[in-house]
């Protein structure tokens, strides 16, 4: 498909719209009212710093609310203000917060049900209106709500989008896009699908993979040993790499992406590590011609993981970090802290502590456990930072918490 010439259709049709309404004032209160908080707004101006009894609270000096996020949820509350009747859906979510899709559901948006990992899209209708996530849908789902004659909001973030041009472009040099990402997350899905050839890698580990077989390949001149290390290699990337996928033959020119979300710290590190890689291969004359590199790095997700970094050099008890329990910066803020040593829990909502002095939370790589006593006796230190889908007000319920914890 050439994904160039369906967007720039799709940006024409009068049934596409990626600006909003105009309609900003009139959501404006009931954006403030759900999630903005003048707890936090206080903390903010007292150096990020609350204390309270035998409680000190520190947050990291940014957090929350990116502004891409802030645009897509805005967009949603416009659209349901300018199609009052219409059935409005979305896609999956519009961020990966609980709360917000909470407030879209309470004012009857609907959401497209999953099964099984697919998305089912079978009740939605010619005049219904359709939101895109912050984080974009694939190419092969906008045509598909395009050819049913669904009315499109987009609200993928320009960083996202940013993205999908640089692998466009590793397309059209005719160069593999490596991209640094969650192979099953909605962003990297969509990335994939505007990318030509690709192979997705989690992490350095996984990429250094990649990088021992190109180099192998200059190496070896048995075809058996060969023949049995693409076995290998193609049964650890099966699912992650696109249709056809030849190790051979599509790791000769490569071109490094990322999803936005990821740490910012690993994705540099790949980027290295690949040119290095094919420096090492193919020599610096042939350089350029067998590698490609745009930075994709989200600013909002940089600045959110550099404060985290500042912040676990405090001295600190614990550590609470909030957010949705699929969201990718929010686990890699979490990252942060556990590579520090320091007690750190990841809660999605602030229901998550009580009643009584427990918490509820998601250890890295784990599943939910019940801790229990959760803050010890004593002066407390806790730092506090949220994902870049997360309201300051589900951030000031969770201080609000603590507090009432602190002075039981």
């Amino acid at each position: 498909m050439d994904t160039r010439a369906f967007k720039r259709s799709l940006h024409h049709s009068d049934r596409y719209n990626r600006r909003g309404f105009g309609r900003a004032d009139e959501v404006a209160g009931s954006l403030e009212q759900a999630y903005q908080s003048d707890l936090v707004a206080s903390i903010r101006e007292n150096g990020y710093e609350l204390r309270h009894g035998r409680l000190s609270v520190k947050l990291a000096e940014a957090f929350g609310f990116c502004w891409g996020v802030e645009r897509a949820v805005a967009m949603a509350y416009e659209t349901r203000r300018h199609y009052p009747t219409e059935r409005i859906w979305i896609t999956n979510e519009i961020i990966h917060n609980p709360s917000v899709n909470h407030h879209l559901r309470e004012m009857n948006v609907l959401f497209i049900p999953v099964d099984g990992g697919v998305k089912d899209f079978s009740e939605v209708a010619s005049g219904d209106v359709v939101i895109l996530p912050a984080f974009g849908a694939t190419v092969q789902e906008m045509q598909l709500l395009n050819e049913r004659g669904c009315h499109i909001v987009d609200t993928t973030c320009p960083w996202v989008s940013k993205v999908w041009n640089t692998v466009e472009k590793h397309k059209k040099h005719a160069f593999t896009s490596i991209i640094h990402g969650k192979v099953k997350h909605e962003e990297t899905l969509a990335t994939s699908s505007f990318a030509g050839t690709y192979l997705v890698v989690l992490d350095l580990a996984e990429a250094q993979m990649v990088s021992d077989y190109i180099l192998a390949g200059a190496e070896t001149g048995d075809p058996a040993s060969r023949a049995a290390a693409r076995d290998v290699f193609m049964a650890r990337f099966a699912k992650a790499c696109s249709p056809g996928f030849d190790p051979d033959r599509d790791l000769v020119r490569v071109g490094v992406a990322n999803q936005t979300t990821m740490l910012k710290s690993e994705t540099e590190e790949i980027g290295r590590l690949f040119e290095r890689t094919m420096l090492q291969r193919f020599g610096p004359t042939q350089l350029n011609e067998h590698f490609l590199a745009f930075n994709t790095i989200c600013d909002a997700t940089q600045e959110r993981q550099d404060a985290m970094f500042a912040l676990v050099d405090e001295p600190l008890d614990l550590m609470v970090v909030i957010g949705g329990y699929n969201s990718s910066n929010t686990t890699h803020l979490q990252e942060i802290a556990v590579s520090r040593g320091i007690l750190s829990f990841h809660i999605d909502t602030p229901e998550r502590i009580g009643p009584g002095n427990r918490i509820e939370h998601m250890p890295l790589g784990g599943d939910l456990e019940t801790v229990e006593p959760f803050l010890p006796e004593g002066p407390l230190r806790v730092g506090i930072t949220s994902g870049a889908s997360t309201p300051d007000r589900v951030v000031e319920d969770v201080i609000r918490q603590l507090m009432a914890l602190s002075d039981a």
